[in-house]
């Protein structure tokens, strides 16, 4: 039964490939486009040997071995409403089977790999917003035709509203380098700060909106997204008033001997209907049973702080940095189960060796929990993600290589090789080495 799923959404993904193949060229954009339409596919396969394990828990990664893939099709509609008004809609496609049902690592394997993927396929609504643009004056530039970007040009100073349902990745806390798993790294340490547990649904993603303001070489933005229900659950709170996700974000550019970089800092605080871990082993002391977050849920915040870097070395290589955490006072909500994380690597262009649409990748990240949620998980206490039914505790420690072959004949298509080496993985010194094999196919049109 996994198999004939397995195979069939490789066929699914094949016969997009071919489909791009045969896609005539598109002309050059207009000045002012009007509309475009552009689509995605990515297939990932993974497996883990076995790997040695003093004990297993209720959400520990399964020492024996497994293996998950992940399907993800993605529609990018949009259209221009007036000049400065663009609507935007997704419909999106995903299946998958995951490792241990999605649990015993705190950087999950595969950002591709949602809290509700299941082995049948599943449409449904991902994005739906509305972007205005305020021109401010001065210089204008380029804006390439892309998915979810209408061509055309605009001021390099302007004020920009984003609202509906969308990403909060999607805005804050974006990197060249490490951003995306369907064309980059695919461990969740890599899409943004492992310890930003920015609001979103099980599919991640919200209802919301953000203010930009682009001037000269700053950018600074602000947005509030709505909460799900539950931690981690698929229907959200539209009580925005009382329970949010809201961030803030300073984005400086600047060049460094010519070559173009970045720096953001962001801020995020959560009000939510959430479990403290402190409430929880104290609730246990009293009981004599084992701490759960669910019996201790009252109204707090979780707060945090990110510091991410970018910087272009050459026109083909590049490297980046990411250093966050969180109060770690409760329990996850929404995103990984990390309270401090940093993240660190480099990408390079095939052009080095006449394969331009080649790249090559390789990343560490080290992630980390709370004193507080440490010894949650020593006494026996689950988390969503993670839970041994005890801890030796150590630093999740990850690193990630992979190699994107460009398919010549299929443009913007690649197929890409990568592994993933996890050192205590949950968290858990009793636990590991896992090794992760990789394979990817992605294509763009």
């Amino acid at each position: 039964m996994f198999m004939n799923q397995h195979f069939a959404s490789l066929g699914i993904a094949c016969s997009i490939l071919l489909a791009s193949a045969s896609a005539s060229a598109q002309d050059a954009a207009p000045e002012v486009e009007p509309w475009n339409a552009k689509f995605q596919a990515t297939y990932i396969w993974q497996k883990h040997p076995g790997f040695s394990a003093a004990y297993s828990g209720p959400n520990s990664l399964l020492p024996t071995p497994e293996k998950s893939y992940s399907f993800t099709s993605t529609a990018y509609l949009g259209l221009r409403l007036a000049r400065d008004t663009e609507l935007y809609f997704n419909p999106e496609a995903v299946q998958g089977v995951a490792f241990s049902g999605l649990t015993g690592l705190g950087g999950l394997n595969n950002s591709e790999l949602q809290k509700t993927a299941g082995p049948n396929l599943t449409l449904y609504r991902a994005r739906l917003f509305v972007r205005q643009t305020w021109g401010l004056g001065g210089e204008r530039e380029a804006v390439e035709s892309q998915a979810n970007q209408l061509g055309g040009s605009r001021d390099k100073n302007r004020v920009v509203l984003t609202a509906g349902n969308l990403a909060a990745s999607d805005l804050f806390d974006g990197n060249a380098y490490a951003h995306d798993a369907r064309t980059q790294f695919m461990n969740w340490s890599f899409l943004t700060h492992g310890a930003y547990d920015f609001a979103a649904d099980a599919r991640g993603y919200s209802w919301g909106a953000a203010l930009e303001y682009f001037g000269d070489d700053w950018a600074i933005r602000a947005g509030r997204f709505a909460q799900p229900k539950e931690p981690n659950g698929l229907p959200l709170d539209f009580a925005m008033g009382r329970h949010y996700g809201d961030q803030v974000e300073v984005e400086k550019s600047y060049q460094l001997s010519g070559q173009p970089g970045k720096v953001r800092l962001l801020v995020f605080r959560n009000q939510v209907y959430t479990g403290g871990f402190s409430d929880a082993l104290a609730n246990a002391a009293k009981t004599g049973g084992v701490p759960d977050t669910a019996s201790v849920r009252r109204l707090q915040s979780k707060t945090g702080v990110g510091l991410n870097l970018e910087q272009a070395l050459s026109p083909d290589m590049g490297v980046f940095a990411r250093l966050a955490r969180s109060n770690g006072k409760t329990e996850v909500y929404a995103f990984a189960e990390i309270d401090r994380s940093l993240s660190a690597g480099a990408t390079l262009q095939g052009s080095r060796w006449g394969r331009p649409n080649d790249s090559l990748g390789i990343a560490y990240a080290q992630n980390g929990l709370s004193s507080s949620h440490q010894a949650f998980l020593a006494a026996g206490g689950i988390g969503f993600f993670v839970g041994d039914g005890a801890l030796n505790y150590r630093p999740e420690k990850i690193v990630e290589g992979y190699y994107s072959l460009g398919l010549p004949l299929l443009k913007q298509s690649a197929v890409s090789l990568g592994m993933q080496y996890i050192r205590n993985p949950g968290y858990n010194a009793d636990r590991g080495p896992v090794k992760v094999f990789a394979a990817r196919l992605h294509t763009e049109f």
